[in-house]
């Protein structure tokens, strides 16, 4: 078996994993999780022990949920169980894949986690999603989801008082100004991005195309469509192999959704479509190849939800900097027929690939709780038939701002919203909230570079 078959192939029970292992002289195993913010947690595990609890799974205490983006754990929440009992991560075998920037030949595998008497934990994000896609199966539908991620480059901080710098190129210079699609200012950064391509290769991570953004040393990366839960692998693992290809090149990789003041934000665009599991045809469009009603009811139920899914959306503080009147971003649910001032944009596009784009999501949403709520929202709109206010063909920042415009205000709408508890689950929507509201209180406590310098000798 060559270096390339071992890349590329796809296990999926624990016979093929073992031969995989053992074949690619495997050393370790990383047992991944991805907590409610999209870090990574979990277990590196020698190879033979690994393949001796793959089927049964390693245990985790389960507390790991309810970490917050500092490591503080929310610990009174009422979901979170006071014996902090275990849990077991199961290793889901087709998510098996090299890891290619160590030396020592290692693995990573996605886990999916279970309460000890085998039951999901229904608060663990990939489950959420899972729970989501379930949801659709019982219509005979299937979500097909491409998500689009934006990303800065930037020199190396170690002191996070400073603001962050523009990388130097190889060009030897710093860019400057707003080069959105710039080729040559793309090819200054074609050390770190053919890097990134060659980790993506090697880890089954399937880039489909790359451009410019407005930003200095800003960057998209397009994924190819298809499943909601392979989409949501590949993103989630993406952010990581982007980080490791900047530091080869002593740089930083940042997914913040503001990084840079008056600088433009980064988003994850979700392009979603929905087709019959039966034959694949796309339920968006009928027989003629014109716009379907379920079209406007799933751009209805986004359009009433996205408000209060927010938190899932833009989940930091720092994601509310992104949405706001002068930025590029979305400030609202109106929508429009390819118009990218909208916060839902229907792309021009043949019949079968006919679709909708949430342009709302930040760049630090978590994958796939972003996608289990843009999926959710546009669920709701399918069930309830909800015609969407009529489309705008004008800028839709001129229409003012119908998103909330913090985190706290966006947790509160997302608790308030039944809909939403019942199609993501409660003890989710429960668990969320009161990690994000942690996170809120920490936030709270520290004193700004702003106040200090405005503050503290005119008041």
């Amino acid at each position: 078996m060559t270096a390339e078959d071992l890349a590329t192939e796809v296990t999926s029970t624990p016979e093929e994993a073992t031969r995989w292992l053992r074949a690619a002289r495997i050393d370790e195993v990383e047992c991944i999780v991805p907590d409610m913010n999209g870090i990574m947690r979990g277990k590196i595990i020698p190879r033979e022990d690994f393949i001796r609890l793959m089927e049964d799974g390693l245990r985790l205490p389960e507390f790991l949920f309810f970490q917050a983006v500092t490591g503080d754990t929310a610990d009174e929440s009422i979901v979170v169980n006071p014996l902090d009992r275990d849990i077991r991560a199961i290793p889901d075998l087709t998510t098996m894949r090299l890891v290619p920037w160590y030396e020592e030949p290692t693995a990573q595998v996605i886990c999916d986690c279970v309460f000890m008497d085998g039951s999901p934990v229904d608060f663990a994000p990939r489950q959420v999603l899972r729970r989501v896609l379930d949801l659709y199966a019982e219509k005979g539908l299937k979500p097909i989801v491409a998500p689009e991620l934006e990303f800065y480059l930037t020199g190396r901080n170690d002191d996070p008082d400073m603001p962050l710098s523009v990388p130097t190129g190889l060009s030897g210079r710093k860019e400057s100004g707003h080069q959105a699609y710039g080729i040559e200012h793309a090819n200054d950064y074609d050390h770190v991005v053919n890097l990134i391509y060659d980790y993506c290769e090697m880890s089954r991570i399937e880039i489909a195309t790359m451009a410019h953004e407005a930003g200095p040393a800003q960057l998209e990366m397009n994924f190819r469509h298809g499943d909601p839960i392979e989409l949501a692998d590949q993103t989630f693992l993406f952010k990581r192999t982007a980080r490791l290809a900047a530091r080869r090149h002593d740089m930083v990789a940042t997914f913040m959704a503001m990084p840079h003041q008056d600088m433009p934000g980064s988003a994850t665009h979700i392009h979603q479509s929905i087709v019959r599991r039966s034959d694949g045809t796309n339920i968006l469009v009928d027989e003629t190849g014109a716009d379907a009603p379920e079209l406007l009811h799933l751009i209805g139920g986004l359009q009433n939800y996205v408000p209060a899914a927010m938190s899932l959306f833009c989940p930091n503080v720092n994601s509310y900097r992104r949405i706001r009147l002068e930025s590029d971003a979305p400030i609202n649910v109106h929508w429009g027929r390819d118009n990218r001032t909208c916060g839902l944009r229907v792309p021009d596009s043949p019949p079968a690939a006919r679709r909708v784009e949430n342009r709302v999501i930040g760049a630090d949403s978590n994958p796939y709780l972003a996608m289990a709520a843009t999926l959710a929202c546009g669920l709701l709109g399918l069930e309830e038939k909800r015609d969407p206010e009529p489309m705008v063909e004008v800028d839709a920042h001129t229409l003012g701002v119908s998103l909330p415009w913090h985190i706290h205000q966006a947790l509160s709408e997302l608790q308030e919203c039944e809909p939403l508890r019942k199609v993501l689950g409660p003890r989710f929507v429960d668990a969320y909230v009161d990690v994000k509201n942690l996170e809120w209180q920490l936030y709270n406590k520290v004193i700004s570079s702003w106040e200090r310098e405005y503050l503290l000798l005119n008041v």
